[in-house]
């Protein structure tokens, strides 16, 4: 790389702002005798079940497989799931749980949902079928993702999409952000 000519000016003001500099005749570090560097401690495993409230007094029906699914948090303004519905917020990820079953679909959106809200994703596309395969037009998958994101403490609000993102076979969901992303 060529070495750039400074302007006197412009040599003074750096020398101005750095200050005095002494050279550094050793690059040992010395500890103290005692004073051991403090160990890093270990990352935490997350236990996604915990961001699932115990509250199930939830007072739902059960869906039905063109049913759409709807809910916003308490405080939340309503207009806020207008706007979920016309796609103002964005997607920031997605997922597609249909086809497992009722454990692995619960343990995969735990997950998902944790993953997302820790990379800072506000607005995520959850696609979990309509169910047609299910007894009685009750939709297994659909019934208790309507209850597991009501129990989630991160999610805000979530709706059926647009027919072009699935219909009653999937949501949109709204989600808190982060502590970190928080600023």
């Amino acid at each position: 790389m060529a070495k750039k000519n400074l302007t006197s000016e412009d040599s003074n003001l750096f020398r101005q702002s750095i200050g005095k500099v002494h050279a550094v005749k050793s690059d040992k570090v010395l500890l103290k005798e005692g004073n051991k560097p403090k160990p890093y401690p270990k990352t935490q495993t997350v236990n996604v079940d915990e961001h699932l409230s115990a509250k199930t007094d939830f007072d739902i029906e059960k869906v039905g497989i063109e049913d759409s699914l709807s809910f916003t948090a308490p405080g939340l303004q309503h207009n806020v799931l207008k706007k979920l519905r016309k796609g103002h917020f964005g997607l920031d990820a997605e997922i597609d749980l249909h086809g497992l079953n009722s454990n692995d679909a619960k343990q995969q959106l735990l997950h998902f949902l944790h993953g997302s809200v820790e990379q800072g994703c506000r607005c995520v596309h959850i696609v979990h079928g309509k169910g047609y395969r299910s007894a009685d037009n009750h939709p297994v998958l659909k019934n208790n993702l309507n209850l597991w994101l009501r129990q989630h403490q991160d999610v805000q609000a979530f709706c059926s999409t647009p027919p072009k993102d699935g219909g009653t076979g999937a949501v949109f969901v709204l989600l808190q952000l982060s502590e970190k992303y928080n600023a």
